[in-house]
């Protein structure tokens, strides 16, 4: 489980990525890279790191579900996701 400080500063970013993403296109099809560099570092969709819904974990995404792999087959195994189900052959 990831600290709650690690899932609000990645939560905060995704916020200012939204707020600044209009002015980051309207700089980049102007060309104005000077301006651009003066957004905000986190104003940047590149630094955004996709997190388990429920834990917060940073690997093993599963982006079709927004969780980690973890979570999913814990889920899966209980019948929890509907239309998923164990392979068996």
């Amino acid at each position: 489980m990831a600290k709650e400080s690690i899932k609000a500063r990645e939560q905060k970013r995704a916020e200012m990525v939204e707020k600044f993403a209009a002015k980051r296109k309207a700089l980049k099809e102007a060309g104005d890279y000077i301006a651009l560099q003066k957004l905000p570092k986190n104003a940047s969709p590149v630094r955004l790191h996709n997190r388990c819904k429920l834990t917060g974990r940073p690997k093993g995404y599963m982006r079709h579900f927004g969780i980690s792999r973890i979570n999913f087959r814990e889920m899966a195994n209980k019948g929890l996701i509907p239309g998923v189900k164990k392979a068996s052959w």
